[in-house]
This record gives structure tokens, sequence and C-alpha cells, in this order.
């Protein structure tokens, strides 16, 4: 499969960046890995293939606007 480069917050090539998977148009996360016991205890339904990445805000905000038009549902806040 092939990756699109989307966009990073981050200098001199390190993470947080977003990529797009073309063929599927998913999107992949590069970011540290969340380590912290209490948040994983919050996680629900996680498979053992899953992890999970931390990234600022900003990353998503300037490279994956919310879509106002959505019909996802409604948006929260955090």
């Amino acid at each position: 499969m092939t990756l699109r480069f989307i966009g990073t917050t981050s200098e001199h090539g390190n993470c947080p960046t977003l990529y797009e998977v073309v063929e599927t148009g998913e999107i992949l996360v590069q970011g540290e890995r969340e380590t912290d016991p209490e948040h994983l205890a919050q996680l629900r339904d996680v498979k053992d293939s899953e992890t999970f990445v931390r990234i600022p805000r900003e990353l998503l905000t300037r490279f994956a606007p919310r879509d106002t038009e959505s019909t996802a549902g409604p948006q929260t806040k955090e």
C-alpha cells in the first residue's frame, strides 16, 4: 500500500506526523506511544493488535480539520 505524507507539526523529521493510506483513505498517525497506566485503563474495547499514540491537537486542526458537514454525529469537545 502507498502512504501519502499529510503533514507534521514537528521539526527535523521527528513525530508527530499524519499520513494517508492512499488505497483506503485511512489515516496513519505517528506519535509517542501512550504509556500512562491511568489513561490505558480508561480505554475501551482494545484489541491486542492495537496501540495508541499521543499527538498535539494542532496537528489535526492544521491538517485534518473537523468537517462541519459530517454525518458521523455530533462532535464533542475535550
